[in-house]
């Protein structure tokens, strides 16, 4: 920070987190680091479903907890509903929990409107009734009250956001993510119809479309600082080799590979942001602070006899040793700091 308190350099602030409303993380890492914080310095895991516009209309089913529907609302869908509506509509769905069940056969409902889409935000907390749910809204093409032969495929379109596997909390081991209730919807989805589940977005890190969006937020920061140059280097910080790294990793590939044949297609990360990259490198910082631990590498590292690590990270992004290998390894965020400083010859006051 400078001497009057502010940020010396763009910053944002990238998270796989959903289920908090922007503002509310802004004002969390304001008191945690004792600078101001911008909400619009804050990106969530489903920040950049804002570009999606083409969904925006459409009635979709949310899911996760917290604000989620305020979240969805403030990405620019103007016609969610959640798990609870849905399963007030429909009594008879929600049948795992034996205390929910009803004890009367309620009279069937015609006039819930159909959905047209699931919006996946962060993960719920009864996964049992959100799979279910879900199941039932694309098994049935959005109206879960009705019956139908078979399955339509490709199904209703599908947004996610956080594939974290796995992320580290209080306890000593990691604690399941957001990933790992994609992973369920997704083994539930294939073992039922016997086809693939699909998404037409997938966000949060190590998304590509994340790390436009992060850049963009930069690229806006520096214009307000009257910064001439465009960023050309910049430098990602995390504790998760399979999204930080990764992600970090990916995104250098795909900065080199625009500066060399202009950019390429990004699969299921989404639609390519309207402009270009000023940015030809991102390098990627990994602190021993979370996730990944320097006494127990084991999502870096071989395991016993040669083999492979387990790969932790999403289905549709393919497995790669090197892009979780981090460009630097330090002990937390303040070396990290203090190394970037160093290698573009800033001071450290």
């Amino acid at each position: 920070m400078n001497s009057q308190g502010q940020l010396r350099v763009p910053v944002v602030f990238v998270t796989n987190a959903g289920n908090i409303l922007q503002h509310s993380k802004a004002q969390e890492l304001s008191a945690l680091l004792g600078c101001k914080v911008d909400a619009d310095q804050v990106i969530l895991s489903h920040s950049p479903m804002k570009l999606l516009s083409k969904y925006h209309k459409k009635r979709m089913l949310v899911s996760g907890q917290g604000p989620v529907v305020e979240n969805a609302r403030g990405l620019g869908f103007r016609n969610v509903v959640t798990m609870d509506e849905l399963r007030m509509a429909f009594p008879l769905l929600d049948m795992v929990d034996l205390e929910r069940r009803p004890k009367t056969t309620p009279l069937p409902g015609n006039d819930f409107p159909s959905i047209e889409g699931v919006l996946l935000l962060g993960e719920p907390v009864r996964w049992e009734t959100s799979l279910q749910l879900i199941m039932d809204v694309l098994l049935s093409n959005g109206s879960p009250g009705t019956s139908l032969a078979t399955a339509p495929y490709p199904h209703l379109p599908v947004l996610a956001s956080n594939m974290d596997l796995l992320w580290m909390a209080e306890a000593k081991m990691p604690r399941f993510g957001h990933g790992t209730f994609l992973l369920c919807l997704e083994t539930i989805y294939q073992k039922v119809t016997g086809k693939e589940l699909r998404y037409e977005g997938l966000m949060g890190k190590p998304s590509i479309l994340t790390y436009q969006y992060a850049e963009e937020l930069l690229r806006r920061q520096a214009e307000r600082r009257g910064w001439a140059a465009p960023i050309q280097k910049l430098y990602a910080v995390g504790d998760n080799p399979m999204s930080d790294v990764y992600g970090a990793n990916l995104f250098h590939q795909y900065l080199q590979k625009a500066t060399r044949d202009g950019a390429p297609e990004l699969g299921a990360g989404g639609p390519r942001q309207q402009q270009p990259s000023a940015s030809q490198s991102c390098i990627s910082i990994l602190v021993c602070t979370g996730v990944y631990n320097p006494r127990d590498p084991q999502s870096t590292e071989p395991v016993l006899g040669g083999e492979e690590p387990p790969f932790h990270g999403h289905r549709d992004f393919c497995f790669s040793s090197g892009l979780m290998e981090a460009s630097h390894v330090v002990k937390d965020v303040n070396e990290a700091v203090q190394l970037v400083f160093r290698k573009e010859g800033w001071a450290l006051e």
